[in-house]
């Protein structure tokens, strides 16, 4: 099993390096910089609003939540809230460009929503199952 790891640790430096390499190769110095502030306001908004929203849902979701609902919840809000902060950009369709109606032509909040309804889907699953267990 360690060695596993180790080849998957050794794959991701690696992409992470040919990442970095295309990005230093084949971008202007603003767009560099705009990628590293990306990064560091990522990293802020993880620490000062993501952990500690993370922390207050974990106390407050088995005070909340039924014993057999409390693993498909949590999970549920696991993939909704990530896909949602990753989806940012394109929800609030920013980047869009008037002068050119290709960029961002697709209704990324209806596809959001399919989304949203196809976790919440699950999660009534899950709990289903999980109550039926028990």
């Amino acid at each position: 099993m360690t060695a596993v790891r180790g080849v998957l640790g050794a794959l991701g430096v690696g992409l992470a390096a040919y990442g970095a390499f295309l990005l230093l190769t084949r971008q202007e110095g603003p767009q560099v910089l705009d990628v590293a502030l990306w990064f560091v306001v990522g990293v802020v908004l993880h620490d000062a609003v993501l952990a500690p929203l993370a922390g207050a849902v974990g106390w407050a979701l088995p005070r909340v939540v039924p014993g057999p609902a409390r693993a498909p919840v949590a999970a549920g809000l696991v993939v909704l809230l990530t896909v949602t902060l990753a989806a940012v950009p394109v929800l609030g369709r920013f980047g869009a460009l008037p002068d050119n109606p290709t960029l961002l032509d697709r209704p990324y909040a209806a596809g959001w929503g399919v989304l949203a309804g196809l976790v919440t889907a699950a999660v009534v699953a899950g709990t289903v199952v999980r109550a039926r267990r028990a």
